[in-house]
């Protein structure tokens, strides 16, 4: 059904949920130092793109970083190596099926019971030739396929030369997509064929899971393991940084001007009666309700103390708004997700009078399907038909000069801790934590800085096994929930028959090279 090249990749997916419109709340955690330790790449890269227009107007070299810290500058015989790690999505309509697939076919994603694991790839397949001329059709509204590649290489080229001019480290900048082109074993061969000997890993995840930063960072270390031309390579990790000022006050900015927008507008129409303050509405990509509860994901809790440090921002700088809700989009599947559902909160919005809307896609930094379609369109239709009548949605950051800049101050704190990497692959993470400062050891981080191996063992040492997501067997009528819970069975019935149908003809359904 596919070539083995389009099914090179395994897959990491979008996540959504939704209900009642309200975000509770925990309490902040400062992130401390990164840990480290030995590691290994491997692939071909594409060259960098020039900077988005936002970085045109750059800051001198002599400008101070956002950190109050400074960091020792690389040594001579370092070479500095940057890896952006992001999910990656079809360039054009003929790339869709294959790219579900990659997804699909991702433990991280989709995870079965282990008697049936080895059916994962047929599940895929499914999985991806039912649902792809969907998924065209929603691409095929955004102009054709997905502008994150081109994104996130104009963010890499930005990023580049932030580090540069700002911070004077000659550094690398080398994008990893985990489903789509420019794969990660790519990346990693540029990597190996530029003998960088330094490598900051960094998510383009604000807030971490397993089913993004999570799923990218287990390939990398099987990569590391695998790759004996990486021995020499170190690195460290920062897994999340929805905590870091620049970002914080990058949100904030674009925040507050569709608010200040929305209410220019308002005060056009005013005559006797005014409109109410625009409600923030903060919308999050979803994860299965299960990967929280049982396996401990920490993305629900970092996600809300994203929303409460971005809120106390726009309070401190006075911008006026009706509340603010924090609800999660882009479910899939027949499994429970994250609740409130950006849909549901939306339709209760409206019923307690809520008619303008000011939308953040708070876990998105660059603009794909999951922005452009989903909210620009399905949810702005949702908002219209409850009643709705006013709506602005915040850009995603791409490459706001004040976020890149901040990225770039992130990268240069990280890049002492990769001095702590032992060279070589035998070391256990507790050793390797042995000469870290106090600071690192110590830090209440949700997921401290360190390295692939450290992070994931104790990911999986501390928490159960991702669980298999437990189905709902509710059902109503009409493209609900209930259809999509439908949807999966569906895809499980074909399953079953394809194996029916193996065992009993001693044929191969799917020729999968």
């Amino acid at each position: 059904m596919m070539s083995r090249v389009q099914q090179q990749q395994r897959p990491r997916a979008a996540l959504a949920s939704g209900g009642a419109p309200t975000a509770s709340v925990s309490g902040r955690r400062q992130r401390g130092a990164p840990l480290a330790l030995a590691a290994r790449p491997s692939s071909r890269h594409r060259p960098l793109k020039a900077p988005c227009r936002a970085t045109a107007d750059r800051v001198s070299p002599s400008s101070p970083s956002s950190s109050s810290s400074t960091p020792s500058s690389p040594s001579s015989s370092q070479r500095v190596g940057v890896l952006l790690l992001n999910l990656g999505g079809p360039e054009t309509l003929e790339d869709v099926e294959a790219f579900l697939y990659n997804l699909f076919a991702d433990p991280d994603i989709l995870r079965l019971p282990k008697p049936i694991a080895w059916a994962q790839p047929i599940l895929a397949s499914v999985i991806a030739f039912t649902r792809a001329p969907q998924s065209q059709e929603g691409y095929k509204a955004i102009g054709g396929g997905s502008p994150i590649r081109q994104t996130t290489e104009e963010q890499a080229a930005s990023l580049q030369r932030a580090l540069v001019e700002q911070q004077g480290v000659d550094a690398k900048v080398y994008v990893a997509m985990r489903y789509w082109n420019p794969f990660t074993e790519e990346a990693i061969e540029a990597i190996k064929r530029d003998r960088i000997t330094d490598l900051v890993v960094l998510p383009l995840y604000p807030q971490f899971s397993v089913s993004t930063s999570g799923s990218s960072l287990r390939l990398l270390e099987k990569i590391f393991k695998e790759d004996k031309d990486l021995a020499n390579l170190k690195h460290t990790v920062i897994p999340s940084w929805y905590q870091r000022p620049g970002y914080v006050s990058a949100m904030a900015n674009l925040i507050e001007k569709e608010v200040v927008s929305m209410e220019k507008d308002a005060s056009k129409r005013r005559s006797r009666f005014s409109p109410s303050q625009p409600h923030v509405f903060f919308s999050a990509h979803g994860v299965p309700k299960s990967y929280v509860d049982e396996a401990g994901d920490p993305y629900k809790e970092e996600m809300e103390e994203t929303i409460e440090l971005i809120v106390d921002e726009l309070d401190r700088r006075g911008v006026k708004y009706d509340g603010h809700t924090l609800a999660y989009q882009s479910r899939v599947g027949p499994v429970e997700w994250l609740e409130p559902y950006t849909d549901d909160s939306i339709r209760y919005l409206a019923k307690q009078g809520v008619d303008g809307l000011v939308v953040v896609p708070i876990s998105f930094v660059s603009e794909h399907i999951e922005t452009l379609e989903e909210i620009d369109m399905e949810y702005r239709e949702v908002a219209e038909e409850a009643g709705i009548s006013r709506w602005r949605r915040v850009p995603a950051l791409g490459c706001d000069e004040l976020f890149i800049n901040d990225l770039a101050s992130a990268t240069i704190e990280a890049l002492p801790y990769v001095a702590l990497t032992p060279r070589g692959t035998g070391e256990d993470s507790e050793a390797s934590a042995g000469g870290l400062p106090s600071s690192a050891k110590d830090t209440k981080a949700l997921v401290p800085m360190g390295s692939v191996n450290a992070l994931l063992e104790t990911y999986d040492g501390d928490r159960k096994l991702l669980p298999v997501p437990e189905i709902t067997l509710k059902w109503e009528w009409g493209w609900t929930r209930s259809s999509e819970l439908w949807n999966g069975r569906v895809a499980m019935m074909a399953l079953a028959s394809i194996i029916l149908y193996e065992i009993a003809t001693g044929k191969a359904a799917f020729l999968l090279s």
